[in-house]
């Protein structure tokens, strides 16, 4: 059984105050800092980028968990790593038949890579790069916007990609996005994921630090 690891998502964060909203993940025992990248282009909404991050790894010894939802990644990977990335994930709905290259490229810089897929994309899309993969992530809502409700056809998800996984003999993690709630995480955890995002459900509660406990146990 892999370790369960919590990254809390600073997309629910107050964006006036991150770099203590992360200094409060850290002291409260998350895990992962996963930083939802948002271009406007290939998600409705936009966030941050490279600076964000930047200034983040000079505050956190925490790995830094970059989800690009970017249109053409490739061409910012190298400037993610640089600025202190451990890990980036991209698209397949962004990078389609050069997902392989899009990896490859991301390890070159020394960081770690990771397939994401949508909930209307079928785990078959990148079966054949998961063995390549440091992290997969199953999007468990639509990506643009926090506070969503869980998908439950996730769960088939996630167990399938950890079939692959065990296959696959690869130290691979699985990780979960949108709708985890202290209700829903068992369930998660059990079809297969070992790293949870947890974003409104973590920065809403009035003891951060119990509810990550709680994620976790």
């Amino acid at each position: 059984m892999k370790r369960i690891q919590i990254a809390p998502s600073i997309l629910s964060a107050n964006f006036s105050k991150m770099g203590e909203e992360v200094i409060s993940l850290e002291k409260c025992g998350a895990d992962v800092v996963h930083c939802d990248v948002m271009d406007g282009v290939f998600v409705n909404n936009i966030t941050f980028g490279i600076k964000m991050v930047e200034d983040l790894r000079k505050i956190t010894k925490l790995p830094l968990d970059c989800h690009l939802m970017i249109v053409h990644p490739e061409k910012y990977v190298e400037r993610f790593a640089k600025a202190g990335a451990d890990i980036i994930t991209v698209h397949y709905e962004a990078c389609q038949d050069n997902l392989k290259e899009v990896l490859s490229l991301i390890k070159s810089t020394g960081v770690k890579c990771g397939a994401v897929i949508n909930p209307d994309t079928p785990v078959e899309k990148i079966a054949d790069v998961i063995p390549m993969c440091d992290m997969v992530l199953i999007m468990s809502v639509f990506p643009g916007f926090g506070g969503q409700k869980f998908i439950p056809e996730a769960l088939d998800k996630l167990r399938q990609v950890k079939a692959i996984v065990e296959k696959s003999g690869k130290d691979i993690d699985i990780e979960i996005d949108g709708g985890v709630t202290e209700e829903n995480v068992e369930e998660i955890k059990a079809a297969g994921a070992n790293v949870i995002v947890a974003g409104s459900t973590v920065f809403k509660a009035s003891d951060r630090a119990a509810c990550i406990a709680k994620l976790k146990a």
